[in-house]
């Protein structure tokens, strides 16, 4: 009888490929860690198919779509965001949305006669699909005259890392980053004060960006816990500000006035100091894009950069807005799509589990929690403070690198394909850890055995409370 290791159904089954299910589109997955297949539940199940791995699909993929399963009996509730079935928008849709401008005048009417021209783009933690629009903006900046070895893309990501050739041409598409310069903006260098904000912030910028003749920024419109939403000011602070800029904005103002929180913009001490550094700035145009749960743009507003993310923040109200499932045993919170900041997905799960319940934290990309992040290290290093004390605090509770406070006592589990002692670290003593989808469900039947209720947030990361708007 011949070795089944060496026959192929033993191959099949050693591989993992009897028993299970394609992920969907993770049959040619890149990553080295990325399942490509999950086992199948014994007997029937209900399944949820959820976006996982934000700008780390395969073949630049900005998503993959992947299929966890419940046991049939449990009483499970997904909750989408009110514009869950918004469609996205066709090329030529984006070009018409993007060219009809808000306080402003069009794109090409101001490039014209212009030499040089700077446009600042988010990085691979924040979910703005640059992709979208980067071809439109520079195809009309060439209508306008202006030659293409004179369009600069600067990174405008505050203080987080640096991005590579590879993470640029996931974030704005290969063709543009292969084809314009781009640099990284530097928070410790390459900066000029241009004056103080009335809230006494001394605005250090990019002296690149600010040098440029015609100033562009392309921005996503999603929540946000502190600023009201993403987009607009952000991209000048703290996107392309010095360090001590962005310091004072993030915790002298945040932490000394009680007006900001998510959907607060017009009335929000920390946006309201971003709006005076991005005046000036003195930025020429801005294009806003509001995004689906798959990373497509739905709506875009262009123009001024204060005028068009307004108008973007009046629909984003209205879209991203999720009911609340109360009182739920189980509570599913996807990161995505901001898996390196997973505590924004996870505060669903404080405003959904009855005490005793326990939420499941989905963070499924190759980079986990990043740990680069330039201002949260010093702060956290302040008073002689070292990393072994930050890890012997995680007894006391979640912060924010990893899900919520916890306000409502329970069980947490974390479900990434990705583990690793640092992705662990961010989490309190007693979080339980898996990285295969069936061992979560184990778990949970061990903890809560019966049929129980469970909440899904599909995409926790983007959806946000019905909440209005300040303003």
């Amino acid at each position: 009888m011949p070795d089944s290791r060496f026959s192929r159904r033993g191959f099949l089954e050693q591989a993992g490929v009897l028993g299970s299910v394609p992920l969907i589109g993770t049959l040619m997955a890149a990553g080295p860690f990325q399942a490509k297949a999950v086992p199948q539940l014994n007997g029937k199940a209900k399944s949820v198919t959820i976006p996982t791995h934000e700008f780390a699909g395969p073949n630049g993929a900005p998503f993959i779509e992947e299929r966890i399963d419940f046991p049939e009996s449990w009483d499970v509730h997904v909750m989408e965001m009110a514009g869950h079935n918004m469609p996205a928008l066709t090329p030529r849709q984006i070009a018409e949305q993007c060219d009809r401008p808000i306080g402003a005048k069009s794109l090409r009417e101001l490039a014209e006669g212009k030499k040089t021209v700077a446009v600042s783009f988010d990085d691979l933690t924040r979910t703005t699909p640059a992709y979208a629009v980067a071809p439109w903006v520079v195809s009309e900046l060439a209508k306008a005259g202006v030659k293409d070895e004179n369009i600069l893309f600067i990174g405008s990501f505050g203080t987080h890392r640096a991005m590579t050739q590879e993470e640029v041409g996931r974030k704005l598409g290969p063709e543009i980053a292969r084809n314009y310069a781009w640099l990284n903006h530097d928070a410790f260098d390459n900066v000029k004060e241009v004056g103080a904000t009335t809230r006494g912030n001394k605005i250090l910028l990019n002296q690149t960006f600010l040098g440029a003749d015609l100033k562009i920024c392309i921005s996503g419109v999603k929540v946000h816990q502190d600023a009201g939403y993403g987009g607009g000011a952000k991209a000048i602070l703290p996107g392309l500000a010095a360090l001590p800029t962005v310091e004072y904005n993030h915790t002298q103002i945040l932490t000394k006035v009680r007006t900001t929180g998510p959907v607060k913009i017009f009335k929000n001490d920390m946006r309201l100091d971003m709006i005076e550094a991005a005046r000036m700035a003195k930025v020429d145009y801005t294009v806003q894009i509001l995004y689906n749960d798959r990373l497509r743009p739905t709506q875009i507003w262009g123009g001024d950069i204060v005028d068009a993310h307004h108008a973007g923040v009046r629909v984003a109200a209205k879209t991203y807005c999720t009911p609340t499932f109360k009182d739920a045993d189980i509570v599913v919170a996807n990161a995505y799509p901001q898996n390196a900041q997973a505590f924004h997905g996870g505060l669903w799960i404080n405003y959904s589990r009855r005490p005793g319940g326990t939420g499941v934290l989905i963070v499924q990309h190759p980079l986990g929690l990043d740990p680069i992040h330039y201002l949260n290290n010093r702060l956290a290093g302040r008073s002689g403070t070292t990393q072994f004390d930050l890890t012997a605090r995680r007894v006391g509770g979640l912060g924010r690198g990893g899900a919520a406070p916890q306000a409502v006592q329970g069980n947490m589990i974390v479900y990434s394909q990705y583990l690793t002692r640092n992705l662990k670290n961010n989490y309190r003593t007693g979080t339980f850890f898996c990285d295969k989808w069936p061992d979560v469900i184990a778990k949970l039947k061990e903890l809560h055995p019966g049929d129980p209720k469970v909440a899904v947030y599909p995409y926790a990361g983007m959806q946000h409370q019905e909440i209005e708007l300040d303003g």
